[in-house]
Formats: structure tokens, sequence, C-alpha cells
């Protein structure tokens, strides 16, 4: 765990960095246009170009030194933060610069995220995957709460500009954590690498092949990439709901103890490492997200809403560190970058499909529907109320259901509830040999 737990500390560093940058570009965004739409653009920008480029990095991956690769991809973000650095200093940053910036930013994110989650069975003992990927969430869960904060804080006293040359600081932290320790190489166990295209394509497409003959992985791809889609409507609609009935401070405030319940939960994960069945805390600590998703639609009462996102936000560790422990722990190692990735690729792909229909689907039918004298005032209204936002609690309900549902369909189905007994670990099968600097 040594070897990790260096990388896992330039990686943390790194990305607060990132989202304290992220968040003042934000900021700078929306007080130069006063646009949500412009302000918006800068998440789809972030997210979507390294989610289509997932598949073509995963294949590249698993072909290159997953060390280096990593080592480039900080390289090439830090030199599009340089160049942000550079245009607001000479006062020449514009909106579409930070768009492309953020653009090409996301495509070196697509190589350098699956080339980190295939490394770890590279550095870390099965046994203690589950415990690492909780020290990766902590590594979310505390950029999620320092970047508002402390960010707010910076853009009064050193401005964008410092923000930025912070942040290239922590990229040098990450580089040198990298430059400092050594990787185990992988020996190809499942498919024969060459350097023509037509191979590349084939190994593009291999993933799909590989996890098709591994239906409980496959039905674990589709569960989290449907749980995905219900949660990103909610999470879009957040903001609007809080502010329907309370204030900006309150939002804030309530944000800040569900990212204090994300860095319990990763706290714990860390230490405890999930339960032998890992298959199982994923399917519990879905439902009780679910739950506080459904709880948090049933009223408007400020302790309550802050006790749902507390809940809910300190189930993310376990749902997601114990499903990466068992990807890494059922896919061979040399062909652990490509199946990543189109895991990244269509569990993304579902946030931004949920961003699209989220605020349609609460402005023009939700939120008419529970108005005041709406169709359903006299019906559902009498249980959650009428008037703004409680739409918005409608469709939160709903989502919460639909969760609840999948989760209850998907331990059903005997290959995904028994993938932890049925798929045997391929980790322990790889022999490794030390790999020069």
């Amino acid at each position: 765990m040594r070897i990790f737990t260096v990388v896992w500390f330039g990686q943390t560093i790194s990305l607060t960095g990132s989202e304290l940058t992220f968040f003042a570009l934000g900021v700078w965004v929306y007080q130069n246009t006063g646009s949500a739409t412009q302000f918006g653009l800068i998440y789809l920008f972030t997210i979507l170009p390294g989610t289509l480029l997932s598949p073509l990095a995963g294949a590249l991956v698993d072909r290159w030194s997953r060390r280096w690769v990593m080592i480039i991809s900080d390289t090439g973000a830090a030199l599009t933060t340089l160049t942000i650095a550079l245009l607001f200093i000479t006062d020449t940053l514009e909106i579409w610069h930070i768009y492309l910036l953020s653009a090409i930013s996301s495509a070196f994110s697509a190589f350098q995220w699956p080339a980190y989650l295939a490394s770890m069975t590279l550095l870390v003992p099965k046994q203690y995957l589950g415990r690492a990927n909780g020290m990766i969430q902590f590594s979310d869960a505390m950029a999620q709460l320092v970047a508002p904060v402390l960010g707010g804080v910076l853009l009064v006293t050193i401005q964008l500009g410092g923000v930025i040359l912070l942040d290239l600081a922590t990229f040098f932290i990450a580089m040198v954590t990298l430059l400092l320790v050594r990787f185990p190489e992988i020996k190809t166990t499942v498919v024969k690498k060459t350097n023509n295209l037509v191979s590349l394509l084939h190994e593009i497409t291999y993933s799909w092949h590989y996890l098709k003959e591994r239906p409980g992985l496959l039905g674990l791809l589709f569960f989290f990439t449907i749980c995905y889609f219900f949660e990103g409507v909610v999470a879009v609609l957040v903001t609007p709901l809080i502010l329907s009935f309370s204030t900006a401070t309150v939002l804030g405030t309530i944000l800040s103890i569900g990212g204090l319940g994300m860095l319990m939960g990763s706290l714990l994960m860390t230490t405890w490492g999930g339960p032998k069945r890992l298959i199982y805390a994923v399917f519990g600590f879905q439902l009780l997200g679910s739950l506080s998703i459904l709880m948090a639609g049933l009223h408007t009462i400020i302790p309550l809403l802050a006790l749902s996102a507390f809940l809910y936000y300190f189930t993310v560790p376990f749902t997601q560190g114990c499903s990466r422990a068992i990807w890494q722990r059922k896919t061979a190692p040399d062909v652990q970058g490509r199946v990543f990735s189109i895991v990244h690729m269509m569990t993304w792909i579902a946030t931004p499909l949920a961003y699209l229909i989220a605020g349609p689907l609460a402005d023009y039918v939700f939120e008419p529907l529970m108005a005041t004298n709406g169709y359903l005032a006299s019906s559902i209204g009498q249980i959650i109320g009428t008037g703004p936002g409680r739409g918005i609690g409608l469709l939160f309900i709903i989502m919460a259901i639909f969760s609840l549902l999948a989760t209850i369909i998907a331990y059903q189905y005997p290959r995904l509830r028994l993938v932890d007994q049925e798929l045997p670990d391929v980790v322990d099968d790889i022999t490794t040999t030390p790999q020069s600097p």
C-alpha cells in the first residue's frame, strides 16, 4: 500500500487544485456573462469530450505504461491550466477559451482516470482494494468540501490568476510523486497487442465481448448506468428545490452537511474495506441512498433535508468503492484500461442525459401539476404540499422509487447477485515485474 499511498497523496492534492480552478472559472464566467446557460456549458465541455474518448483511451492505456499515461495526462492538464493563466494575466481570456481548454483537459482525463484505477490492482493487494477505493472517495469528498469554501476566499484575496497558479503547483506535486515511484509491468494474458489500426479497433470492441462473457459484470454496468440516470435528475434539481422555499445560505449549509457525510463514509470505507460479499454492500447502500432521496422529496423541513443529504452522500463511498473493488478483482489487469473506460463512458453518458431532461420535466410537467390549483393539488398535494418546489419534490420521490425498484430487480438477477462467488478473482493470477522509472 505504500506506493499507492504516495500516488494517492499526489493525485488528491492535484484533484483539490483542479476543483478550485473549476469553481473559480465557473464564478468568473457567471460574473462576466450573467448567463446560467453559459455557466452550465462548462459542465458539458468538462464531461462530454472525455466520455466520448473513453473507449479509445482505454485501449491505449492497456498498451502503454500506466504510470507514464498518468504523467503525460497530468502534464497535459497542467499545460491547459497554464494557458488559461497566461490568457487571464494578459487580459485576453474569453469565454470560448475556457470551453475549448476545458474540452482539451477533459480529453486528457479520459486517459488519466482509467490508468489510475487500473494501476490499483498492480499496487494494492486484493484484500485491500476496498480500502484503497475508500481512499479515492475520501479524495473526492475533501475536494468537494474544500474547493467551494477555499475557492470563495481565494477569489477575493488572490483572484482567478492566483487560484490557477495554485492549481499548477498541485500538478507539480502530483508529477513528483509519480516520478518517484515504480509500477510493476503486466504480463499479457488475454489478447496479444500489436501496433496496427485494425488491432486497435479490435481492442476497443474487445471490452464488450469481455463483458458479454461475464454477465455478472455486464449486469453491474447496466445497474449503475440506470442508477446514475435517476440520481443525475435529482442532483441537478437540488439547488432549485431548496431555493424554492429557502436561501442560498441554507443551500450551502445542506450541501456542506452532505459533503461531511461523504467524508465520514469515505473514512469508514477506508478503514473497513467492505464486506466479504461486496455486492451486498452495493445493494444495501444503494437502497439507503434511494430512501434518503425519497425522504428529501416528501417535505420542506430543513433539518430533515440536511439529514437526507448526509445519509445520501454517506452511502456514495460504499456503493462506488465496493463496486470498483468488484471490477478490479474480476477484470484481468491487462484489459482493465479498456473495460474501465467502457464503464466510465456508460455511466457518465447517463448524467448529461439526466441533466437535459430534468429541467424541462420540472418546469413544464411536475411544477404545474403541483401548483396550488394544479391537477394533483387535491391528491398528492395533500401529502407533500403544493406550490413552488413541490413538483420537484414529487420528481424526487418518483426517481427514488425507480431507483429502489431497479435495486430490487437487480438483486433478483442471479448472475449479478452471485458475482462475488461465480466469477473468480483474477488479480492474483497475474505475475508482475518491477518497471523502471
